[in-house]
């Protein structure tokens, strides 16, 4: 399964699905993961959050790292991921044990997505702190980089290639790591005007982050979240060089967002 690469190398994007781990029960969350996994989606995500960040904040919510175990094993072909994990409430070297174990418990088919952390309420609540911008993506390039280096010191080490995403637009800091480091980027801008021509930028930002470290920017794939109502916009992505579209679904998890987008790459692959 291909993790890398631009749009002129993968002409039809790869096709994922998040799945908000929040308001609903496990079940209800174990069954939208298998059917995804079902219908072919290249790849299925939950978010590390502590608390609901949409909603009633009072209301359910499951930890990721757990979630993505169960994962790992009620689900066969489609890789799975962290969209993404915050490394400000997670010890790098614990978290790298973590992923390098669900990665062997799913057969190599883990993506190890990381960021910086944005939410500060679930700092607060659990007892983290929350720093500034600065010092929080200072932090967490000290994180990445100790999470290579224990993944490459484990026994045994992960069964796959273990990819690892970083998540974020930040046009100094976070694209900056990820030219560094990432195998994968992946960008959402909901809010945005013109979320594709923002995307297109961020991506031109990137290509020169990655001149700046004398990386080849055709290394790092390019995947954009959106939402269900975005689904038309599959094509325009894809033609901006999204290499991976994954679209966003809260429960009752209506998976018909993702159905769509699997039709757009079936056709296009036929062509």
């Amino acid at each position: 399964m291909p993790f890398s690469g631009t749009s002129a190398d993968h002409p039809t994007p790869r096709v994922g699905v998040q799945l908000h781990p929040q308001h609903c029960d496990l079940g209800e969350l174990r069954a939208a993961w298998r059917a995804a996994d079902d219908l072919g989606a290249d790849s299925i995500w939950v978010w590390d959050h502590f608390v609901p960040h949409t909603g009633d904040p009072e209301g359910r919510h499951y930890e990721c790292w757990s979630l993505l175990s169960a994962m790992a094993v009620e689900t066969r072909r489609a890789a799975i991921g962290s969209l993404v994990t915050c490394t400000a409430y997670r010890n790098p070297h614990l978290l790298a044990d973590q992923a390098r174990t669900v990665d062997l418990l799913s057969g190599g088919r883990l993506v190890l997505g990381v960021g910086a952390g944005w939410f500060e309420q679930e700092h607060l609540e659990y007892g983290y702190p929350f720093p500034g911008p600065g010092a929080r993506i200072d932090a967490f390039e000290a994180a990445v980089t100790a999470i290579r280096e224990r993944l490459g010191r484990l026994n045994p080490g992960p069964a796959g290639p273990l990819p690892l995403l970083i998540g974020g637009g930040g046009a100094k800091r976070t694209l900056a790591a990820v030219a560094r480091f990432a195998d994968l980027w992946n960008w959402y801008g909901w809010e945005a005007g013109d979320p594709v021509e923002e995307f297109r930028s961020r991506s031109r930002l990137l290509d020169e982050w990655c001149e700046r470290v004398g990386r080849d920017p055709r290394e790092i794939g390019r995947t954009v979240m959106i939402d269900a109502p975005q689904t038309g916009l599959a094509r325009e992505f894809a033609a901006a060089g999204a290499t991976e579209i994954i679209v966003s679904v809260p429960g009752p998890f209506d998976l018909a967002p993702l159905r769509e987008l699997l039709g757009v790459r079936d056709a296009s692959a036929a062509r």
